[in-house]
């Protein structure tokens, strides 16, 4: 279903573009995602919650060791092997968010401790700016690599971390306790949260694949369609990596590290979308293949494994 309404937004959204004068980029797209996805994930999130930080530290580092060290290594090496600026800066923009919209649902769904699930998502989403400094850093230190002027151009992402702090972290937590006091509003998105998070996805979807800047893609179709077998097969290496080194780092037996496993074999991939809408002037409108690709692979790898760990647990 989830495959369906992000093929569906992205088509549409591109048909509308390529045959209208398009959207014009719009920060309040990060806003309206910030409150619609991320706000109803930090309902479960409570402050008392940070005693388990300690006691849950071993498995806390290792889960940001793996979405902050290992998998942007990863994602690296296989960008500069592609040969595209545009490319390498998706995959490595995945690479550094963790989890998703429906990362707490393979949590509960494979029996890891839903808890630390919802603690060690809100500090992922408390390091999204952590994700930004570092895909800024990327694009700084690789732009010789890939022949480009990124530093010299004003759209590079140190003109947007302000923005998307307020917009995609501070906001949507306020407005989290906020809503919480209404308990008759909070109950209602709750009850609705998986359709307000399938229909925000596809309005998301809908207004960046009708971007005018996203309509360059039609160049690549045209003039370079080889990029997207190269995308693919980038993505398709990473998620290999990806889910391979999870197994390792974690023990699938243990609740709480199922937990961090879930939150490295998944990627933010809405999140990255929405964060492309700022990068894509900087890297180029190639970027937006891999987070493309991440939807195919993604949920189908996702439900694979599951059905796997929940194989293993009735054993």
């Amino acid at each position: 279903m989830q495959l369906l309404i992000v093929l569906l937004g992205a088509l549409l959204g591109f048909i509308y573009g390529f045959n209208t004068d398009g959207f014009i980029f719009s920060s309040n797209i990060c806003l309206f995602a910030g409150l619609t996805m991320i706000m109803p994930s930090l309902f479960k999130v409570k402050l008392s919650d940070v005693k388990l930080v300690w006691h849950h530290r071993i498995v806390i580092v290792k889960s940001l060791f793996l979405n902050f060290v290992l998998l942007p290594i990863f994602a690296v090496i296989i960008g500069l092997i592609t040969h595209d600026y545009g490319i390498a800066a998706g995959l490595f923009l995945l690479s550094v968010l963790s989890g998703g919209g429906m990362v707490m649902y393979w949590i509960k769904k494979s029996g890891g401790d839903t808890s630390l699930g919802f603690l060690i998502l809100f500090i992922n989403l408390l390091l999204v700016s952590l994700s930004f400094l570092m895909l800024h850093l990327f694009g700084i230190y690789t732009e010789t690599f890939f022949s480009t002027l990124y530093t010299e151009d004003r759209n590079n992402m140190s003109s947007y971390a302000r923005l998307v702090i307020e917009l995609l972290i501070i906001i949507p937590f306020i407005t989290s306790r906020v809503v919480i006091l209404i308990k008759p509003l909070a109950d209602f998105i709750e009850k609705y949260r998986t359709y307000i998070s399938n229909a925000s996805m596809f309005v998301i979807l809908f207004y960046l694949f009708g971007l005018q800047s996203t309509q360059n893609l039609t160049e690549i179709f045209e003039f370079e369609p080889e990029l997207i077998a190269v995308a693919l097969v980038a993505v398709i290496v990473f998620y290999v990596l990806d889910l391979l080194t999870a197994r390792f780092v974690f023990d699938l037996d243990s609740p709480q590290e199922r937990a961090a496993f879930w939150h490295s074999a998944t990627r933010y991939i809405t999140l990255a979308l929405v964060l492309s809408t700022f990068s894509m002037k900087a890297f180029g409108v190639s970027m937006l293949l891999p987070i493309m690709f991440a939807y195919m692979i993604q949920i189908p790898f996702a439900i694979m494994t599951d059905k796997k760990l929940v194989e293993k647990t009735k054993v």
